[in-house]
């Protein structure tokens, strides 16, 4: 056999190998109950990956403050529109790394010091405009019940007979890429559609009477933040402070958006979620999604390593790639390989735009549930893409005369 053929041999059984492989994840069922315990794998992760090093957190959260302050004095110096938008992905992108941190801060993943990861998490996340407390609470909310459609509190999916009240703008700003992934703020302010509850009002149904005081704390240190960004408008001018400070703080909102969704969603075969008896915290955590986002992935503190970090929170993001290869070997065939990035994550993109044009919601029944697609959406991009806008109130227009003419 001559060198070539060799070669083409190899090439051909890899291909082999890897539409076995696909086979295979596609005739898994992941909803399945899973053979292992959540004992199992935390026996399996070693005992130094639970171990916080304070300094060394803080090591992490000096590099990332001295690399904002390095491309802000360095685009005010060049003050050069060629290199502006390269400032507002590489500083957006560190405002995320800063949304990273706090979000350890929250999970007391940064220190086993309280008091020091409120203080850090209130200062981080004020600087970007969230209310730490407020983000924090509802986001152990959606840790404790991951993967629940009801009980889940971010980026979980609605009900059929919710979708369907849904007002025009919410159901458009639900499904539209990528229109989609600046709601952060939003959700902020109203929440999720289906329970719309403010992170900044301190006697919202989102909090417990005991964290009213933690709420209002941040929601103040919040409106310090907004009240020192006005002022810089008028101390060095609003054009500085939209090129220095509020573009980086959209790519920002675009970095956490795109993440967190695809986080839970997005990959080639529907994951699973869960009602009443079929939910645990075992499955709505191995339903969460593992992502590579290439050079990003240390920017933004390994983020992307998400299954274990679902699974125990309390680990250092400087051990989940490590914890996560320990615990593979026992997920098995229940951890989604995430796709193989380049230097830049662009490949997401088209995930998060599929996944939004397809998952719209569950069924009001079952216990285990998956997405589904409203065909609605679908005629309505087909009309779009021929050239016919069709406006909000179109779309729901559309959807009650389909339901008219079915009865």
């Amino acid at each position: 056999m001559t060198t070539t053929d060799a070669t083409e041999t190899h090439k051909q059984q890899s291909v082999s190998k890897t539409e076995a492989g696909k086979k295979l994840e596609q005739d898994f069922d992941y909803s399945a109950p899973p053979p292992f315990t959540i004992a199992d794998l935390r026996a399996a992760i070693p005992k130094h990956c639970w171990v916080k090093s304070t300094w060394r957190s803080i090591s992490y959260l000096i590099r990332d403050l001295l690399v904002v302050a390095a491309l802000a004095a360095g685009a005010a110096y060049l003050n050069n529109w060629i290199f502006w938008p390269i400032y507002w992905f590489l500083q957006g992108t560190m405002f995320w790394a800063l949304f990273v941190v706090g979000h350890d801060c929250g999970h007391g993943s940064f220190s086993d010091n309280q008091s020091l990861n409120y203080f850090i998490g209130q200062i981080v996340h004020a600087f970007i405009l969230v209310p730490f407390h407020g983000w924090r609470i509802s986001h152990r909310t959606h840790h404790a019940n991951h993967g629940h459609v009801e009980n889940d509190e971010s980026w979980h999916p609605l009900n059929e007979s919710v979708y369907e009240t849904l007002v025009p703008q919410s159901r458009l700003g639900r499904l539209t890429y990528p229109w989609s992934l600046f709601m952060f703020p939003v959700y902020l302010w109203l929440g999720t559609p289906d329970k719309g509850h403010s992170h900044y009002h301190p006697d919202s149904p989102l909090f417990q009477p005991k964290e009213r005081s933690d709420v209002l704390t941040s929601t103040l240190c919040w409106l310090a933040m907004v009240a020192l960004v006005i002022n810089s408008c008028f101390t060095v001018g609003p054009m500085w402070v939209l090129k220095l400070y509020f573009v980086p703080y959209v790519v920002n909102v675009f970095w956490l958006d795109l993440v967190t969704y695809l986080h839970h969603h997005g990959y080639d075969k529907k994951v699973p979620w869960y009602r009443g008896k079929e939910w645990s915290y075992l499955r709505g955590g191995l339903s969460t999604i593992d992502r590579d986002y290439g050079l990003i992935n240390k920017v933004h503190h390994d983020i992307g390593t998400h299954v274990v970090h679902h699974l125990f929170p309390a680990i250092p993001h400087y051990h989940l790639v490590e914890a996560t290869e320990a615990i593979k070997p026992i997920l098995g065939s229940y951890y989604r390989v995430p796709e193989k990035s380049g230097p830049i994550p662009i490949h997401l993109l088209s995930v998060a735009k599929k996944s939004l044009e397809e998952d719209h919601y569950v069924s009001d029944q079952g216990e285990i549930v998956f997405y589904q697609t409203d065909p609605k959406y679908s005629r309505v991009k087909t009309t779009i893409n021929d050239g016919n806008m069709l406006s909000a109130q179109g779309l729901v227009g559309l959807r009650q005369q389909e339901q008219h003419t079915s009865l």
